[in-house]
């Protein structure tokens, strides 16, 4: 075994989005910096997750855009090739070769070490190559845990022997099953049931709660019944609770109600589990396998909340649990690397709420994107959410339908928007609407939340005429100007 070493100011384990955007500020603010990669550069979300989930949805979603007008529907003719879209995927997924995203890497001055990175030592990670050797790097500065997650697979009897997929072989799926049995209610679930639907499958959807819990229930609830329209059966408020497969090849899922489902493949889409495991966090004190606990600097902290072994351990991304979103972390991601410049220039880091250092949005305005049939688009607190952290509010709601704009852009279109507004500040602390291509309204809201912009100055935002936009008008009216 041969072992080399190197010395840089950052090392980030992980070279997903979050430790590109960790490498990437860290090295503008004049720091050197090594990112360790065991799998492909660009993490989950280029290769399994984001982009490619997305380019599966996209050509239906169109489909269904132009359906909407009586003439651009008219001239719609034939179905949805599966082998197009998967095609389309695969440009996306980059035919899952990194070599794009290994040359960003060189061009923005960042050292790329391939192999698995483990800490052994103070600020010290040592990367297991694939050929045997090592190589040991040394941190001047800093170590950044951005290792992100994984699926979560639940302790059902008899599924691991079924082989069920997850996120990861939904998203290279090459060939389109017959009929996909699809474990958990959340937004992986609910956006592969409505992909696969499209693409020709029988979908069976199974969910301990209702579906997409973690927004406002009409948006779920909306969802739901287009699912149900579109042909996909849903069990909701039962479990799996086995799962075998027969000679035919067939899996038979039993279900807590005695119900049987059968399909030829089954998602499992139950959350997600860190990939903190086999990182040598055990050196330091810590449980390999679980969150890791960060401040406000995004600093590893141990039970007593204070920072491990000096501090010079960071985390950022899923693997911290503040939002387990690919925006969130790179926006981390971004706070941090220049968080890291600045204390070794001996600055003092701007950390208050909305600062330079600081993560505020994922607490204030974290924002997410479901891109189901209908959309949903959600920043900020839910109406539930507000209410249990005891905040007054009053809530706000409007038919998007009866938006001019909404009319124009699809014949029969159905929404509904909520505002959910602070009512001793008089400022917007959370915002969802769903319905056809509502992702576009919800910057707006984000920059209100953001901004904290009082709800008398929004009335001087004025929508231009006919757009969706123009909710926001409506919203304002309904709520009253004289309040």
């Amino acid at each position: 075994m041969t072992d080399t070493h190197s010395a840089f100011d950052v090392v980030i384990v992980g070279a997903g989005p979050v430790g590109e955007n960790v490498a990437d500020r860290a090295v503008q603010g004049g720091l050197t910096a090594a990112i360790v990669e065991r799998e492909l550069v660009g993490g989950e979300c280029s290769y399994w997750a984001c982009m490619p989930t997305k380019a599966l949805l996209r050509d239906a979603a169109a489909i269904r855009a132009a359906r909407a007008l009586p003439a651009a529907g008219g001239a719609v003719t034939g179905e949805l090739d599966p082998a197009a879209v998967l095609a389309r995927r695969d440009r996306f997924a980059s035919g899952w070769d990194d070599a794009g995203q290994v040359e960003w890497l060189n061009h923005a001055g960042i050292t790329l070490v391939r192999g698995h990175g483990r800490i052994t030592g103070t600020r010290t990670v040592t990367v297991s190559h694939a050929d045997g050797t090592t190589t040991t790097l040394q941190a001047r500065h800093a170590v950044v845990i951005a290792t992100g997650s994984s699926a979560n697979v639940p302790p059902i009897r008899g599924l691991a022997e079924v082989a069920p997929w997850t996120s990861r072989e939904a998203a290279a799926v090459q060939a389109v099953p017959r009929r996909l049995a699809v474990i958990g209610g959340g937004v992986v679930g609910a956006e592969m049931a409505t992909a696969f639907s499209a693409l020709g499958s029988q979908v069976t959807l199974v969910s301990q709660t209702r579906l997409l819990p973690g927004v406002e229930p009409f948006a779920g609830e909306q969802v739901t019944a287009a699912l149900r329209a579109g042909g996909v059966s849903i069990h909701l408020g039962v479990d799996a609770v086995e799962a075998r497969r027969d000679d035919s090849g067939t899996v038979q899922l039993t279900l807590s109600d005695g119900a049987i489902v059968e399909a030829d493949e089954v998602l499992v889409a139950t959350g997600r589990t860190p990939n903190t495991k086999d990182l040598g966090l055990d050196h330091l004190g810590l449980t390999p396998g679980e969150w890791l606990s960060v401040d406000d600097a995004l600093a590893v902290v141990d039970e007593s909340g204070q920072p491990v072994d000096g501090g010079w351990l960071y985390a950022a991304g899923d693997v911290n649990k503040r939002a387990l979103l690919t925006h969130h972390g790179k926006y981390q991601g971004r706070a941090l690397g220049d968080a890291i410049a600045a204390r070794a220039r001996g600055e003092n880091l701007d950390l208050g709420p909305w600062g330079r250092h600081a993560v505020t949005a994922d607490e204030r305005a974290t924002t997410q994107v479901i891109f189901t049939d209908p959309e949903v688009a959600a920043v900020g607190l839910s109406a539930d959410a507000a209410a249990t952290a005891g905040r007054k509010v009053r809530v706000v709601d409007y038919d998007l339908g009866s938006v001019a704009g909404a009319a124009l852009h699809a014949d029969g279109y159905r929404g509904q928007a909520r505002m959910v507004v602070d009512d001793e500040r008089n400022v917007l602390i959370g915002f969802t609407a769903v319905g056809p291509d509502v992702a576009e309204l919800l910057h707006a809201a984000t920059i209100a939340i953001a901004g904290e912009v009082p709800l008398d100055r929004l009335w001087h935002a004025v929508p231009a005429y006919p757009t969706i936009s123009e909710l926001w008008l409506r919203l304002l009216e309904t709520d009253g100007r004289d309040r």
